[in-house]
């Protein structure tokens, strides 16, 4: 008993000496700041040494061995057998469906001076093929949106726009489809294929295009290649995650009955699974289009060359009306994909009102799409388009004259923004980044890419950031982070202040979500256009219209973290007496700190895909070395050590950010 009674008499008195237990570890938050501080006493005392700064003109020897490559892989082209056997024939498989799709619906053919189908044939065709996978509503919004491309005098460039994206979805879809069932139906085959669809996802667009024109020389095929690899991931992990979120006990019933796994696929899996693996197709849709614009730079027909000779010509008003013109394009392929995905479920709320009707009125319609598409293959009244494109000029005249305005009456409005940013924020930071050291800036990011993301994320930065090193590029690659921070502050200030506000209110929720929903539908380029006209061309522009591409999906993710914070928690905080700004900061914002790195993740990879796109209108660095590679020949090589570059820089975000997601969560 003795000994019994003393145990808590003991533990009792021990408990007083809690000075050792007191000790506790050092925070990341704290961590962060000693790291950051530390930088900056180094920066003042070592500015300007070792900064691996590089002139626009300068290559490196890793540079002239990129140059000597492409050289040797043009003069062997047709005599090495790889390329005779292999990458030559997929090029001439590619363009074959290609050059086939165009004479289709866009571009003349050998013994025709027009398409096969002329603009009243596809119009037909594009409203009947709307309303059989959607309704009457997305058939409307089809004709009436392909009607208002050819009155923007702007036909051919759509169709060559249109043909390159369904020639790449189409190749997309031959191996993503079967490549998801595969991932979704095994688990090792879903982890093997996970990394590299994170990898493929995580490159910005303009990554993709300097290594195809190595091995696929310029044109339209080297921009199918890659849009069927930009375009296939999302349709691979919807598939994948679609036949995964089949209930296992509707499969366990089936195999019960005698079914086989091939019957229980076919009649129970991609059945129950159609409306999932239609949104991928939908996401695949979207991202070939958005795919299909950039690649103008390697001389992809259609609208996104129109946008990038306006860009460089900074004519805004071409630029705005072709970037119009895919957005308009972009609507109608989302609409009538999403229509497609929702339609049975349609039809049954409206409770057997005119199902009776549709396979009869689809008969008739099938019968009209035919007879337009024959007298647009007749006819040349129904093959050209009539007018000359009076609304596309007036669009033009409109965005010209509106910019004209903007620069005279507001350019003292615009101009102090962009300095007040510019040199308050961005020009003190990229100093920082490119005046320090390299080693002290490498040094910096593996120490907080340790401290945030852990051991493996820090050694993913330690690799990444002797690459960037080893590319020459080192003072244009901080550059663009230092663009891309800037930008992924501003994004996540502005993601924070609505998607708090859509979070906790279901009707803000309801206005807002339409319009990113339409934002989130629209190509990078089409972004650069309106900011062009307000800043002028300068990095600031590439910087605006990043934050305004990248602010949609943070918004929305950090709406759904404030969303899914437990009712019940806020009400307890609401009761103890907790006023709205209280809650806000100490209850629904660090609940969602998930949330709120998974928004700042996906801010970043959207940030630098478009930051290096504004390459086009002054952004300088990386962008500007890509473009610069694909216009002149000796700087080829330092255009893919570029891409190489944003890759490296991608991967380092990405990785860091993820791993810092994990464990907010955990």
């Amino acid at each position: 008993m003795t000994v019994v009674m003393e145990k808590p008499e003991r533990t009792g008195a021990e408990e007083p000496a809690a000075p050792a237990r007191s000790v506790r570890r050092v925070g990341r938050p704290v961590l962060v700041a000693a790291i950051l501080a530390g930088w900056l006493v180094l920066f003042a005392v070592l500015r300007g040494r070792q900064t691996l700064s590089l002139a626009a003109a300068d290559l490196t020897d890793l540079h002239r061995w990129f140059n000597d490559v492409n050289d040797s892989i043009g003069a062997n082209r047709d005599s090495n057998p790889l390329f005779l056997y292999f990458f030559n024939e997929i090029r001439l498989v590619i363009d074959t469906l290609v050059t086939f799709v165009q004479e289709l619906i866009s571009q003349p053919s050998a013994d025709r001076p027009l398409p096969q189908i002329g603009w009243l044939g596809v119009v037909g065709i594009a409203g009947y093929v709307s309303w059989a996978v959607g309704n009457w509503r997305v058939a409307l919004l089809a004709v009436a949106g392909f009607t208002f491309l050819g009155l923007q005098g702007l036909w051919q460039e759509s169709m060559d726009t249109l043909a390159l994206t369904l020639s790449a979805v189409l190749v997309a879809l031959l191996f993503a489809i079967p490549l998801g069932v595969w991932a979704g139906l095994s688990d090792r085959v879903n982890r093997i294929v996970t990394p590299f669809l994170d990898f493929m996802q995580t490159m910005p667009t303009f990554v993709y295009l300097a290594p195809l024109t190595l091995f696929f020389l310029i044109g339209g095929a080297s921009a199918t290649i890659a849009t069927v690899i930009y375009a296939a991931p999302p349709a691979i992990r919807i598939t994948a995650h679609a036949i995964r979120s089949v209930p296992e006990t509707t499969v366990e019933a089936a195999e019960s009955l005698g079914a086989t796994r091939r019957q229980a696929l076919l009649k129970v899996l991609l059945p129950m699974s159609k409306r999932t693996v239609v949104m991928g197709v939908n996401q695949s849709i979207m991202a070939a289009l958005a795919m299909v614009t950039i690649a103008a730079l390697i001389d992809a027909p259609g609208l996104g060359k129109t946008v990038v000779q306006a860009l460089q010509s900074l004519d805004v008003g071409t630029a705005f009306n072709a970037g119009l013109s895919i957005v308009v394009l972009a609507i109608v392929l989302d609409r009538v994909t999403t229509a497609a995905s929702v339609r049975e479920e349609t039809a049954r709320r409206s409770k057997g009102r005119f199902r009776t009707w549709r396979r009869p009125l689809l008969g008739a319609g099938a019968v009209i799409a035919v007879v337009l598409a024959y007298l647009s293959h007749t006819y040349v009244w129904a093959a050209e388009f009539p007018g000359e494109g009076s609304v596309g000029s007036s669009v033009a005249s409109a965005a010209d004259t509106t910019t004209t305005w903007v620069q005279d009456n507001l350019s003292g409005l615009t101009n102090a923004v962009r300095d007040a940013l510019t040199n308050g924020l961005l020009n003190p930071f990229q100093s920082l980044l490119t005046d320090s050291p390299w080693w002290l800036v490498g040094a910096v990011l593996i120490a907080l890419g340790t401290v945030l993301g852990g051991r493996r994320a820090g050694v993913t930065t330690a690799v990444c950031v002797g690459l960037l090193v080893g590319t020459g590029l080192w003072s244009d690659a901080m550059t663009t982070l230092a663009s891309t921070l800037v930008a992924t502050v501003l994004v996540m200030l502005f993601g924070v202040v609505v998607g708090v506000w859509m979070g906790r209110s279901a009707l803000v929720d309801r206005l807002i979500r339409p319009t990113l929903d339409a934002a989130q539908v629209m190509p990078p380029f089409v972004y650069l256009v309106p900011f062009l006209a307000l800043f002028g061309a300068t990095r600031f522009t590439a910087i605006v219209a990043a934050v305004v591409y990248a602010a949609p999906v943070a918004i929305k993710i950090i709406a759904d973290g404030v969303r899914n914070v437990p009712a019940t928690t806020v009400e307890a905080a609401t009761a103890a007496g907790c006023n709205t700004w209280q809650l806000i900061t100490k209850v629904q914002l660090p609940m969602a700190r998930g949330a709120l790195t998974l928004a700042t993740n996906q801010g970043l990879i959207y940030v630098l895909s478009m930051v290096v796109v504004g390459g086009l209108v002054g952004a300088g660095a990386l962008g500007y070395d890509v473009v610069a590679g694909f216009s002149q020949g000796q700087l080829y090589g330092k255009g893919l050590a570029a891409g190489l570059a944003i890759v490296l820089l991608g991967v380092m975000f990405d990785r860091i950010t993820q791993a810092a997601a994990r464990r907010a969560g955990a």
